[in-house]
């Protein structure tokens, strides 16, 4: 609730000109808006797409009426950033590496956590690619519902504003986002229980 009241505070002095407010905004959520866009387009294309999306809200911003959080706001902007980019150049977001973190947001790596084998680390590996190419082969809104509830940790509340939609619709394209993931990773999990046998 805190960082809200600083965003609401930080919003309304940019509004009224205050140019160094907005910095502050940039600098608060400048890292999580390129982690973000860099799941769409990749590392390559993250900074630039990142600029731009606060550019875009800086140009925004005296329409920003407060009716849902700042960092909200943000991320659409960012998102629609992101599309945009990939809509003119036409190409899918490349995979991305995922975190070991993030492949245990799944629920799927307790099987190996205590595991420290060659063996192990591969197939740590393999299950972080296969979640960065299922992901990446989501269609473009099962792909951001999952992005935004599973790595960037919004609630469903704050993706049904990102997104633009209802909460019953990002619960559907997370559950659906999350079977895929699902189906590509049981190939996986099961695979150490049949080499021990």
């Amino acid at each position: 609730m805190k960082e809200e009241l600083l965003d609401e505070e930080l919003v309304r002095r940019a509004q009224e000109g205050e140019q160094r407010a907005f910095d502050l905004l940039v600098l608060r959520h400048q890292s999580k808006v390129l982690q973000l866009v860099s799941r769409f387009v990749g590392d390559a294309d993250a900074p630039d797409v990142a600029q731009d999306a606060f550019i875009k809200a800086y140009r925004a911003l005296p329409n920003f009426k407060g009716q849902s959080a700042f960092y909200t706001w943000l991320y659409r902007i960012a998102i629609n950033t992101a599309k945009n980019q990939l809509v003119s150049r036409k190409r899918r977001p490349q995979a991305q590496d995922i975190d070991v973190q993030d492949a245990e947001l799944y629920g799927h790596t307790e099987q190996m956590s205590d595991i420290d084998t060659p063996e192990s680390h591969l197939l740590t590996s393999e299950i972080q690619q296969a979640v960065a190419d299922a992901i990446a082969q989501l269609p473009d809104d099962l792909r951001q519902a999952i992005t935004l509830r599973e790595l960037e940790g919004l609630s469903y509340e704050e993706i049904a504003e990102a997104m633009d939609c209802p909460i019953g619709t990002v619960r559907s394209r997370i559950f659906r986002a999350r079977a895929v993931v699902d189906e590509v990773l049981a190939p996986l999990i099961d695979r150490p229980s049949q080499r021990s046998t």
